[in-house]
């Protein structure tokens, strides 16, 4: 790994020696595996800390950690700095395949439990449970866009992404009671445009 500086998240001029991580992801979108490594160099220790927080396992974990990053490799066009920072995006789409992992574990062992018990009695609608989760999960991404950029950043890393409110702030470059005043508010928000409460 080299020793890069700390990667700002908006845009410096090239003359001045560090490259934000949009554009490293810019970059390797368009296929430049320089920019990639780099984004790597300076990411990888983050997301790799917070995959093995959600997995627990430390082989699974760089196992994870390697899938995220062919994930950002594969992907890197989708990113839309208008949505959040590069930093986020990548913590977003580690926790998700963390959780991923976590629950195919899980079903593995349900399935392991279930056959060696020798049958299977379903106490409840899995379908109209399923169901009711994907709306569930519509409602919020809906909702999300409702938020402003500063606000969904501070949401989905602290709530997509497992940290707290030092940690975002850390992240985000900001005092921490600007962080927690952007969780908040964004919270407020997001109820009020889930129609929570009413």
């Amino acid at each position: 790994m080299s020793h890069l500086q700390p990667v700002p998240t908006g845009d410096v001029p090239a003359e001045a020696g560090v490259v934000s991580l949009a554009s490293l992801l810019r970059l390797s979108a368009r296929g430049d595996e320089q920019a990639f490594a780099e984004l790597y160099d300076a990411t990888s220790a983050r997301v790799h800390g917070l995959v093995l927080r959600v997995v627990r396992d430390p082989a699974q974990s760089e196992e994870v950690t390697q899938e995220v990053y062919l994930q950002v490799w594969r992907t890197a066009a989708r990113y839309d700095e208008a949505r959040g920072s590069a930093m986020a995006w990548l913590m977003t789409l580690a926790h998700r395949r963390a959780v991923d992992r976590v629950r195919a574990a899980e079903a593995v062992n349900r399935q392991d439990t279930t056959y060696h018990q020798g049958s299977h009695v379903v106490s409840h609608d899995s379908t109209a449970e399923a169901a009711e989760q994907s709306m569930e999960a519509r409602r919020v991404r809906s909702a999300l866009v409702e938020l402003t950029p500063v606000q969904r950043e501070a949401i989905e890393l602290a709530y997509f992404g497992g940290y707290t409110h030092t940690e975002v702030a850390t992240m985000l470059d900001l005092p921490v009671g600007t962080a927690k005043t952007r969780i908040r508010d964004g919270l407020i928000r997001l109820r009020d445009a889930m129609g929570v409460g009413q």
